[in-house]
């Protein structure tokens, strides 16, 4: 067999059925493709025509040889009915030259030509409306991590796979390209297993960022480059809400747009490639203020000290309170665009709530799966907040229907959306309309719970800087120093804002990456002051 086939296969044995069984398992779950079994009728363990049974489903493609003795000869026979058996050959059959490698060689070329080579990638099998398998697939997506998915409710693989991991536990199941498996993992420990930094390499920065949308890849791409040691922290992944735009098309120097993904991850590579120090499944919880040093504290415990700190954490998507929602969380129902879900959506009726150009430009992503996407906005117009380019865009989008002065007030379904009723406020009358998929888009709440105490803001939560900390901030006479505080800065001298999270900031990419340069702008100015 080496003489044979050793220069384009690698040759597998193995002195019985279970020690072959469990070589096959490994071979599965590192997406290694068997092309060709010879087996032997009489081994230990089990008979061959017992074995070929048990494989069939880890690798169903594969050629299929038995070895037999006269004697064997009618069960091979029967085989080739029972299993799908390519051929048996009788012992012996040598010189193997002329009676067993010229047959080989025609079910090798034969599978060749037919069989497709398997993803050799980071597999997920899981079930489409499983939340967390949801979630895994959202964060590979949305940290740009390659990924296959398996349905394991319609693929014949993902049986397979289970069975070749052996593992009964919560879904979904992670197998990565070196074939270890992990299930539901946390998404820190996925971070780590992928190669996505998680932990800090230092103690002390000169300027720490928290929140990798926009404005904080822009302030950490500037700062690199002007030599200022940087380390930006992110929960989920680069890219912020932006990050999940399919289409951007007002960015500056991309005439035919851009995906939100493909900014974001443009933009990491040249902060990473700069030297900055990105890490991801990292949230911060607390600021502390001493001396020089501004400490950010981490959700596991671990402080971060810094001359200088960036809060550009942005906004969350507010969440819809209707009866039914939160229980269909993750299956049918989702926050943000779920770019990772659209093509499972394909000829079936979905949901878009909002009336910003988030919801738009996800209103033209599902508009090329769906059969129909109903766009539920409470204004009485879509230009109240939406770019003109995507009202004409969904304008000239036929199986989009826009539904004014509407509002979502239930969701149905029992494991997954069926189903929801709207209330048209005009008409003063409830619908029902089928639906697979809902994504919601309802306005934002800024991040700034871990402020509290430290940072003045506003009424509604968002950070107050320059000028409108000095206008509006509830605490008159607070801020320490002579001089007034920077364009940027917040009231605790050394940290700013930029991005969403500023009060008074446009909700636009164009604007949140202008603040986070201007930012580091002023933070230079700063450090030459301590």
């Amino acid at each position: 067999m080496r003489a044979g086939f050793g220069d384009s296969y690698r040759i597998v044995t193995a002195t019985g059925g279970d020690e072959a069984l469990q070589a096959l398992r490994d071979l599965k779950l590192q997406a290694v493709a068997v092309a060709l079994f010879v087996v032997d009728q009489r081994m230990p363990q089990m008979t061959g025509v017992e074995f070929l049974a048990e494989v069939q489903n880890l690798f169903p493609d594969a050629k299929k040889v038995l070895l037999t003795a006269y004697a064997d000869t009618s069960a091979a026979i029967t085989a080739i009915n029972d299993i799908g058996l390519d051929q048996y050959l009788m012992k012996p059959w040598d010189p193997p030259e002329e009676n067993l490698l010229p047959v080989l060689t025609e079910l090798l070329e034969d599978w060749t030509a037919t069989v497709v080579a398997p993803y050799e990638g980071i597999r997920v099998a899981g079930t489409l409306w499983s939340a967390y398998s949801h979630d895994v697939k959202d964060f590979l997506a949305r940290n740009r991590i390659p990924y296959r998915w398996i349905d394991i409710e319609k693929d014949h693989e993902a049986i397979a796979l289970l069975e070749a991991a052996g593992v009964d536990g919560p879904l979904p199941l992670v197998i990565l390209a070196d074939g270890s498996v992990l299930t539901a993992p946390p998404l820190r420990t996925l971070a780590a297993e992928i190669g996505l930094a998680t932990e800090p390499t230092a103690a002390l920065y000169d300027l720490i960022v928290v929140g990798g949308g926009p404005a904080g890849l822009a302030a950490a791409v500037n700062a690199a480059a002007e030599g200022i040691d940087t380390i930006l922290i992110e929960r989920e992944a680069t890219g912020g809400q932006a990050g999940t735009s399919s289409r951007i098309e007002n960015y500056l120097g991309f005439p035919g747009g851009i995906s939100g993904a493909e900014l974001a991850r443009r933009a990491t590579d040249q902060a990473q490639r700069l030297g900055a120090e990105i890490l991801i499944t990292r949230e911060a919880t607390g600021f502390r203020v001493d001396g020089p040093y501004r400490f950010v504290l981490l959700d596991d415990g671990t402080e971060l000290a810094a001359k200088t700190v960036l809060v550009a954490t942005g906004v969350s998507v507010r969440e819809l309170s209707a009866p039914g929602v939160a229980h269909l969380t993750g299956a049918g129902v989702y926050y943000g665009a779920a770019l990772t879900e659209a093509a499972n959506y394909r000829g079936r009726p979905v949901i878009i709530v909002g009336g910003a150009n988030s919801a738009g430009q996800a209103a033209m992503l599902y508009a090329r799966h769906a059969s129909r996407v109903h766009l539920i906005v409470r204004a009485a117009t879509l230009e109240q907040g939406m770019s003109q380019y995507l009202v004409d865009q969904i304008a000239q989008t036929e199986n989009i229907d826009v539904h004014l002065r509407t509002e979502v007030v239930a969701a149905h379904g029992t494991t997954a959306l069926e189903a929801v009723t709207l209330y048209d406020k005009d008409r003063a009358s409830e619908e029902q309309v089928a639906a697979a998929a809902m994504a919601i888009f309802i306005g934002a709440r800024p991040r700034t719970e871990f402020l509290e105490g430290v940072v003045e803001r506003s009424g509604a939560g968002y950070v107050l800087t320059g000028f409108d900390l000095i206008r509006r901030g509830k605490r008159p006479g607070t801020w320490p120093l002579k001089r007034d505080p920077l364009l940027l800065e917040t009231s605790v001298p050394g940290i700013f804002a930029a991005g969403d999270v500023r009060f008074g900031s446009q909700a636009r990419v164009g604007a949140a990456v202008g603040s986070g340069g201007v930012a580091v702008g002023l933070i230079r100015e700063y450090l030459k002051t301590v």
